[in-house]
């Protein structure tokens, strides 16, 4: 029976990468190994995986491969399991399913874990910064014992389970011979220690949960989603190792008249309809106090006006940002009757036409379109 081209085995191009050869094979290997799939055909479906990284993985037969086909790598003692490089060996899936073969010292010190923390601030505190105080829950060294787990007096004793290794050795018979695997020691989970006097305040964990107060300086213009990394205030480390980092994630509320984008901010302005067509210079609220905008006559809504440097300030120190101010145009309401008798008399001076080019020519489209023309 003919064999499957090997690129078609692993499921890459024949252009791929060895990375991309390496992650396919890995992927296969995991989802074909006899000790994880029991399915009939997966040993040699497994054998065929293999096959095909032992000669894609290396450059040489690979090369071979793509001028003579099976026949290349074959020759020259590469086919199946024989000669070349150990690219699929033991070690490889021994590295794959348990993490490698070299054991790692339990009593060597790990940095602690990270926390993150969700603080939502006012729409102002986020443009202008402030200096605050969070509460948060976190774990400690137990006081009493000094994070050892033990009673005072006394001290953790090597585990006799797995001489103080944290990991057992335990064989396991597979299609290719007998395979030894490491796991973790469940007498003492991995910790290489027998706590036998356990310390009355934490249990023998060696940690206690404590509620503490972290100071936080929240930096001008910071947005929403953008963090804020407080080192060394998360878990603390195993073993005399550093403690982790707290990461404050903003949340920001949104604004009844401001909207932010970025460092810019955005608002709407109303004017009357007389403001509008004559112009005016109107008061117009930022958040960095009031200022005044001069309006020109003929504006139509929906006209922006930029506002240089009344934005939020860039939280990396690069400038400030603008306020652009939209306008709209208000329709008046509950008119008197001499209102309406004026607006009746400007309409027949205007002959019922609008003054301006652009919107004569828009009011023109649309009686065409009512025309059908």
């Amino acid at each position: 029976m003919s064999k499957q081209d090997y690129y078609d085995v692993l499921g890459v191009s024949k252009d791929a990468s060895k990375d991309e050869i390496k992650k396919a094979y890995r992927k296969l290997a995991r989802k074909y190994h006899p000790d994880v799939n029991q399915e009939e055909g997966t040993d040699e479906k497994f054998k065929e995986v293999k096959e095909a990284y032992e000669v894609l993985g290396n450059e040489q037969q690979r090369a071979k491969y793509d001028q003579f086909g099976h026949a290349g790598p074959q020759s020259q003692g590469f086919g199946g399991f024989g000669g070349g490089e150990d690219f699929g060996g033991f070690g490889d899936i021994f590295d794959m399913f348990f993490g490698g073969g070299r054991s790692r010292d339990p009593n060597a010190p790990r940095q602690g874990n990270d926390l993150q923390y969700a603080m939502t601030l006012e729409f102002e505190d986020a443009i202008f910064g402030k200096e605050t105080d969070i509460h948060i829950p976190k774990e400690e060294d137990c006081s009493t014992c000094n994070g050892s787990g033990a009673k005072p007096g006394t001290n953790p004793e090597t585990c006799s389970h797995c001489n103080g290794n944290g990991q057992l050795n335990v064989e396991q018979n597979t299609p290719f011979g007998r395979v030894v695997n490491r796991r973790v020691c469940h007498h003492c989970q991995g910790s290489g220690k027998m706590i036998k006097d356990k310390c009355t305040t934490c249990g023998g964990q060696g940690k206690i949960k404590t509620r503490k107060t972290i100071h936080i300086s929240i930096p001008a213009g910071i947005d929403e989603g953008q963090q804020i990394r407080v080192p060394n205030q998360g878990e603390p480390g195993v073993n005399g190792g550093p403690a982790g980092d707290l990461y404050v994630i903003i949340q920001v509320k949104e604004h009844e008249f401001y909207q932010r984008e970025g460092d810019h901010i955005f608002c709407d302005m109303p004017i009357t309809f007389v403001q509008g067509a004559l112009g005016d210079e109107i008061e117009v609220p930022t958040l960095h106090g009031k200022v005044k905008l001069k309006v020109p006559a003929g504006t139509q809504t929906g006209k922006t006006f930029r506002l240089k440097g009344k934005g939020a300030p860039n939280v990396r120190g690069y400038g400030q940002g603008d306020q652009h101010v939209k306008i709209r145009v208000i329709t008046p309401t509950n008119l008197s009757d001499r209102q309406k008798e004026l607006l009746r008399e400007f309409n027949e001076i205007s002959g019922n036409q609008p003054t301006d080019e652009h919107e004569n020519s828009f009011f023109q489209r649309v009686k065409r379109a009512f025309k059908g023309e």
